[in-house]
């Protein structure tokens, strides 16, 4: 750094270049830590290049952390220009070691921050692609807007992450592959797999959204066929998968006495 600079330089133009107060490098020289080799005729101040050296490792060892006392102790032992580098060499790298730790902490706590926000409707968006659509929420909200129901859903999931979410989907997938895999091997809607189905969809749509007992499960599942959309979004699973599913609900409830 000081290679480029003439020497001998004034207080005033090594505080411009080593970026300190003139206040520092008076207080500096008044400890002894830094002082002058020179002097003008007027008696002010001046710097040669051993002292421009001698203020490079000083500040180093300030940005380093070190007080003045230490700075001097240092500076008074027998180690040579090198020496001092080699030192601060290390120091600096010890640093970095530090802030790279400090780094990955906060990279971890941020992390973990963001895992608890709720899903952005970006995000369900691209997780559910076409199954999130907002005019079909709107739609929602005024069909069953007043229903406990739907209020226990907005509830529930104002607070769902993205991992949430997920594994929501996983969970809704899983029902609908139980579903499909009872109604193509031939299973009848009231044969154990499809009762197993209609009871794992009713456990995700209970502890997911809503409080759903068999009345109201039955309800969906005749929603299911009644609406085009529903029956289109199961039959799209397989060819009549839509009655299969409200047959199977029916058939899970009468099981279970309900």
């Amino acid at each position: 750094m000081t290679d480029a600079m003439p020497s001998p330089l004034t207080v005033g133009q090594v505080a411009e270049q080593f970026a300190v107060t003139v206040r520092t490098l008076h207080h500096y020289d008044d400890l002894g830590l830094l002082t002058p080799s020179e002097r003008t005729r007027g008696g002010y101040r001046s710097y040669s290049r051993a002292d421009l050296d001698r203020l490079s490792t000083i500040v180093v060892y300030r940005r380093l952390g070190f007080s003045l006392e230490q700075i001097a102790a240092l500076l008074a032992g027998p180690d040579d220009l090198i020496e001092h580098l080699h030192r601060q060499r290390a120091n600096v790298t010890s640093q970095l070691g530090q802030l790279r730790a400090l780094v990955t902490a906060i990279d971890n706590a941020l992390e973990a921050a963001m895992s608890k926000r709720p899903a952005t409707r970006a995000e369900l968006q691209e997780l559910f692609g076409d199954g999130f659509d907002e005019a079909h929420e709107r739609e929602a909200e005024e069909r069953w807007g007043d229903t406990p129901a739907w209020t226990q859903t907005r509830s529930r999931t104002a607070s769902y992450t993205p991992a949430d979410w997920t594994a929501i989907r996983a969970e809704a997938d899983a029902v609908n592959a139980a579903f499909v895999a009872a109604y193509q091997s031939g299973a009848a809607a009231d044969s154990p797999a499809a009762r197993e189905a209609a009871r794992a969809h009713r456990a995700h749509l209970h502890e997911r959204f809503y409080d759903v007992d068999a009345q109201l499960h039955r309800g969906l599942g005749e929603m299911y066929v009644a609406d085009p959309r529903f029956a289109a979004t199961y039959d799209a699973l397989a060819p009549g998968l839509a009655v299969y599913v409200r047959d199977a609900i029916n058939a899970h409830a009468d099981h279970q006495g309900e």
